[in-house]
């Protein structure tokens, strides 16, 4: 399928949890594996109706807790993706895992599959925190995982870390990310802890110290850049040729398609977002229709704004043609003011005031605008 719009990719929600984390806002549900069987068969149909002549470049394997799935499991789901997409050359696969769902069998499996990159959700190395936020791993557990995967030679390693957590202080967060960096990952995910209303977390009152995680990040970064990551993403830091390419897609406005319960779609224009409900999803897709539980064509500034929103997230920015540059006028003057945009030429991106306050910089593209018109 052509598509002016960029690379494309696939991104497949395995929302299978052994239990919800205190903190988890995803999609998942857990104690439901006896729907595997289904959910797989329903994958595959998915993808045939969603995109049938889709040649995408990366595929991405997220959650909920991919690696609850069986080793027997996760072949039989990449034998039924590379079926759908026949003929797909990807340059890049990302599965999510778990240290307590992963063993042996499961990394030769993903191996065999031709997995070139592994996401694993340490989210902290202290164990006493990891237990406080309803974590079922322990950093032994990641361990083990990180050198048997590290020992087979065929992954890009990623590890994802949390900072604002309940009892973690300054000291015990740098002391871990030494740990973590002395393991030398590929990969390195940073994200302050966001809580969302029903959350465990969020029902017990905890409210995240925003100065304290600011002054964790703002720590973290010369540690980082000292290990040679390169921060690439207001999230995301890298190795030289590590960054991910998938989601390199998302912030640059590409298409994708999104297969599984509550996955969204960017295609010929169109966004949607699949049905969250486990049961409706199988039922839809079963009668040979698309789960769409919504969707929606942008348009005009609304367009521009969401352009101008995944591009920001990338650290070098984006570089604006007129459109952006007339059809946001006011909010360029309003953030260069505050101090949370810097321009050079026509490239716009977020300062470090910027990076900690995104979603207040990006809000000024989301209607209702301050100025009404734009020539898109």
């Amino acid at each position: 399928m052509a598509d002016a719009e960029g690379s494309l990719g696939v991104y497949v929600h395995i929302p299978f949890c052994s239990g919800k984390c205190a903190y988890c806002d995803f999609v998942s549900f857990p104690g439901q594996k006896g729907f595997i069987d289904r959910y797989l068969k329903a994958v595959e149909a998915e993808a045939r109706l969603t995109a049938p002549d889709f040649k995408p470049a990366t595929l991405y394997i997220g959650g909920g807790t991919p690696s609850e799935l069986s080793a027997e499991e996760i072949a039989e789901l990449f034998e039924r993706l590379h079926r759908a997409f026949s003929g797909a050359d990807f340059s890049e696969i990302t599965f999510e895992a778990n240290p307590e769902s992963l063993d042996e069998a499961k990394l030769a499996a993903l191996r065999q599959a031709g997995v070139t990159r592994l996401s694993l959700g340490l989210q902290t190395p202290e164990d006493p925190l990891l237990a406080g936020i309803g974590r079922r791993h322990t950093l032994a557990d990641f361990l083990r995982v990180y050198h048997s995967a590290r020992a087979m030679g065929t992954f890009s390693i990623s590890v994802d870390l949390i900072f604002g957590l309940p009892g973690q202080t300054l000291e015990g967060f740098l002391k871990g990310l030494d740990q973590v960096l002395a393991l030398e990952p590929d990969h390195l995910s940073l994200y302050g802890l966001d809580l969302h209303e029903g959350t465990p977390l969020a029902r017990r009152g905890f409210i995240p110290d925003e100065d304290l995680g600011r002054e964790m990040f703002e720590s973290a970064i010369p540690r980082l850049t000292w290990a040679g990551f390169f921060h690439y993403e207001i999230s995301n830091f890298a190795k030289p040729g590590h960054e991910s390419k998938h989601n390199f897609n998302y912030w640059r406005g590409g298409s994708y398609a999104g297969l599984g319960c509550a996955a969204s779609s960017h295609l010929r224009g169109v966004r949607s977002r699949n049905s969250s409900d486990l049961g409706a999803y199988l039922k839809v897709v079963e009668q040979g229709l698309r789960p769409m539980a919504e969707s929606e064509l942008l348009q005009d500034k609304d367009k521009l704004g969401e352009r101008i929103m995944l591009g920001l997230r990338c650290i070098d920015g984006l570089e604006l043609d007129q459109a952006m540059e007339e059809g946001f006028k006011s909010e360029w003057k309003d953030l260069e003011r505050r101090g949370l945009i810097e321009r050079q030429g026509r490239w716009a991106r977020l300062t470090r005031d910027g990076l900690f306050l995104a979603n207040e910089a990006f809000s000024e593209f989301v209607a209702p605008f301050k100025s009404l018109e734009v020539n898109a």
